[in-house]
């Protein structure tokens, strides 16, 4: 028999922890040392007393830091009928993980369960009947046993020992989150025991919000585990370009469509020349960008009679697609680069790539820090990251101080700026999530069968994640239910699903907390494509780009939902819709530092120093370093350097009074009225008691936002928008410093 290695508990202290098994497999693998983050997450775990938040760089070993203790504790005798529940945001992880964690349990005789909706009935039930070992699931899918098996709940978690997080900072803030906490603690009420939950992330801007987000009671307390391995070498570049009509060939009229943007196609040159030969993630933001990008280089690989190495990947393709470019890129015989929106994001395993390529302004700083830590994943190589960013032709037509400042040139380089400082935007925090309560009160009502109004209340907001909606405002929200007929009130004060909601707990796409628009499906003669928006229609005899190829619309069956496509030479890439996120108010003081300074960012190239450059000169001649406010035409701007959040609170201030007003990001633009008429209304702003931010939100129209929010009334969601998206006391700031500013020019 082999001999286990001899370290000195020096060396290792949580090694000799771990169960004999777990060390042999440690062992095995050929390691020498643990990871910094699984040496320091294994005695917590182990002992099991608190909440764990690890974070860490990808490919730091964070799945072996909350599994090498967590298997450990499976193996002991006590344990052995005992279950683990692991949740990810995605399908496609599960997959990836349960590959991972079951070449860990294989020879541990611990059962690993992945479970979503392509796996199949008989392993689902295998488990139902067995409840133990790993149980690999999303938030949708542990909402389906809820409604499915609400009466067995109690015995299926009986001897859950551990909740696993994955990739916890995609939940925080959001209505997906929300409902994922409300199933946590729904368990934890069904069990009548606490649980201790590990959460794993490697971007987590305020650790203390993540904490309270894992459990919002905090009655546990939380180990917090942050990596202190050491960063890898970065290399970076960031370059610049101008979007220009290029001069068509009249020999290539179907080039036309695509041909319309000479910045995007010279970004297109300069990725072919750049990345072909290796394997790269390319992220283009949008959809529609995947596609034309997918198109063009593929296209450029014909020309240069070239295999092409240029795979699409998005939501919207097909999963067996999305596999094909997946198993493609793990395949290091031949190079690979893929084009994608955040659905590479997250932790799905791929292998190393030599490089990560972000097309247009990036997302958030964490999010390029997520799709970073993709890159230099070998020992010793460097993290390589190039960013392509394209700027609007500036002409006689250009009047605009917005369009002369580059923003998006200038919030990139802030964004890099804050994430060589390690900043990353804090999760978004706040709101009363009604949409996801009206799901969580119908899942409810089918766990039990039925619930009372107080018991209800007790489960989802005096205990629960919902804690913010009173009694008396719970009462209204169930009477708003009441009138739309998702739930009833039987005589005796049990409440039931209603005619509606009937159909709506019994539809699959009751499991989601979000909206998912209604689809067409894309097919080519027996294969499915994929699917688009059914607001965004197609025609019969358009052209189409999908899946980075040409195609002929040859059908559109509005019945069926069904688009019938043909290979063809032109094409077009369809829009998709989709919002982008806000813009916190570090990023935008940020910017406002890279105006004021004179340095050059050693990672600019020749086109992006020349763009700053025109961008800083501009900022000064409309002396934007002494004021905050500047008259242009006829429409006076605001700059507050301020995040959207405050900025949209100012643009429904303004619009109290009438005002027509834009928020375009870096500035408010008010349009037709003076900048002493503008500075007044702020004036009365700052001398007035503060407005109530419920007042504020009733006036803002179009509320409704999230999935259920239609079936809810205006003075809820007036309550649910003042607490998510109203930010008084910012917008005072913003406008004392703005007439601060005014006060001190006029001196």
């Amino acid at each position: 028999m082999k001999r286990l290695p001899s370290l000195s508990s020096d060396e290792s202290r949580a090694f000799y922890l771990l169960a004999e098994k777990l060390r042999r497999w440690v062992w095995e693998q050929g390691w020498t040392a643990l990871r910094d983050a699984q040496e320091r997450a294994i005695p917590p775990i182990i002992a099991g007393e608190t909440d764990v938040i690890v974070a860490a760089a990808t490919a730091t070993g964070k799945t072996e830091a909350a599994f090498l203790p967590i298997c450990s504790r499976l193996l002991s005798k006590e344990n052995h009928n005992a279950c683990v529940l692991y949740l990810s945001p995605l399908k496609a992880l599960i997959n990836d993980q349960f590959s991972r964690i079951e070449q860990l349990c294989e020879s541990l005789d611990i059962l690993v369960h992945p479970w979503h909706g392509d796996i199949s009935g008989s392993k689902k039930q295998r488990f139902l009947k067995y409840p133990k070992g790993i149980l690999l699931i999303t938030p949708e899918s542990l909402e389906s046993l809820f409604v499915n098996n609400g009466s067995a709940i109690p015995q299926i978690f009986d001897k859950l020992l551990y909740v696993v997080v994955d990739e916890l900072h995609h939940f925080i803030g959001s209505e997906r989150g929300r409902q994922l906490q409300s199933l946590l603690h729904r368990i934890e009420f069904a069990v009548k025991r606490r649980i201790p939950r590990i959460g794993l992330s490697a971007t987590i801007g305020d650790m203390q919000l993540a904490s309270q987000f894992l459990r919002h009671d905090s009655s546990l307390e939380t180990e917090m585990i942050i990596s202190n391995v050491a960063a890898q070498e970065l290399k970076l570049l960031l370059k610049g370009y101008v979007r220009s009509r290029p001069t068509l060939s009249p020999m290539e009229p179907d080039e036309a469509e695509n041909q319309s943007d000479g910045g995007l196609v010279n970004i297109g040159v300069d990725i072919f020349k750049a990345l072909r030969g290796n394997s790269n993630l390319i992220f283009a933001n949008s959809r529609n960008r995947v596609e034309f990008f997918a198109d063009r280089l593929r296209c450029m690989c014909e020309e240069h009679h070239v295999p092409n190495e240029f795979w699409p990947h998005h939501g919207s393709l097909s999963k067996e697609l999305r596999e094909d470019a997946e198993a493609a890129i793990k395949d290091k015989t031949r190079p690979v680069n893929i084009i994608c929106t955040s659905t590479l994001e997250m932790g799905i395993d791929i292998g190393a790539v030599v490089s990560i390529a972000q097309v247009g302004v990036p997302p958030s700083v964490a999010s390029m820090r997520q799709r970073l830590g993709r890159s230099g994943r070998k020992e010793g190589d460097p993290a390589i990251l190039r960013i392509y960013i394209q700027e609007n032709e500036l002409t006689g037509q250009t009047t605009a101080p917005t369009d002369c400042l580059r923003m998006g040139l200038v919030q990139t380089i802030a964004m890099v700026n804050l994430l060589l400082e390690k900043w990353y935007e804090p999760p978004p925090s706040g709101g009363l999530h009604l949409s996801t309560l009206t799901q969580q009160i119908l899942s409810l009502i089918a766990q039990y069968g039925g619930v009372t109004a107080l018991q209800a209340h007790n489960v989802l907001c005096k205990t629960g994640p919902f804690s913010q909606v009173t009694q008396q405002m719970f009462a209204d929200f169930l009477r708003s239910l009441g009138t739309s007929k998702l739930i009833t009130q039987a005589r005796d004060g049990l409440l039931l699903h209603g005619e509606l909601g009937e159909k709506i707990v019994n539809h699959y796409t009751f499991y989601t907390a979000f909206s998912t628009p209604e689809e067409f499906r894309l097919i080519s003669g027996s294969r499915t494509l994929g699917s688009l928006p059914i607001d965004r229609p197609l025609s019969e005899g358009s052209f189409l780009i999908f899946g980075g190829r040409r195609w002929l619309v040859l059908d559109v069956d509005s019945k069926k939902k069904i688009i019938s496509l043909a290979p063809a030479k032109g094409g077009r890439a369809p829009i998709f819709g989709g919002e982008a996120g806000c813009v916190h108010d570090r990023i935008r003081q940020e910017m406002f530092t890279v105006y004021m300074e004179k340095s050059i960012p050693v990672f600019l190239d020749a086109q992006a120093k020349e763009l700053l450059a025109e961008a800083r000169d501009n900022f000064r001649q409309f002396g934007l370093a002494e004021t905050r406010i500047l008259n242009h035409g006829n429409t006076t701007y605001l700059f507050c350097w301020r995040g959207d959040r405050v900025m949209d609170t100012l643009v429904t201030l303004l619009k109290m009074k009438k005002k027509m007003i834009l928020n375009e990001g870096i500035a408010l633009a008010v349009s037709g009225t003076s900048q002493e008429e503008v500075r007044s209304i702020l004036q009365e702003f700052v001398a007035a008691v503060p407005p109530d931010p419920f007042e504020l939100a009733r006036t803002v129209a179009n509320k409704a936002r999230e999935k259920y929010d239609h079936f809810i009334t205006d003075e809820l969601l007036s309550a649910d928008y003042a607490a998510l998206r109203i930010d008084i006391e910012g917008a005072l700031s913003a406008a004392k410093e703005i007439l601060a500013d005014y006060q001190n020019l006029q001196c």
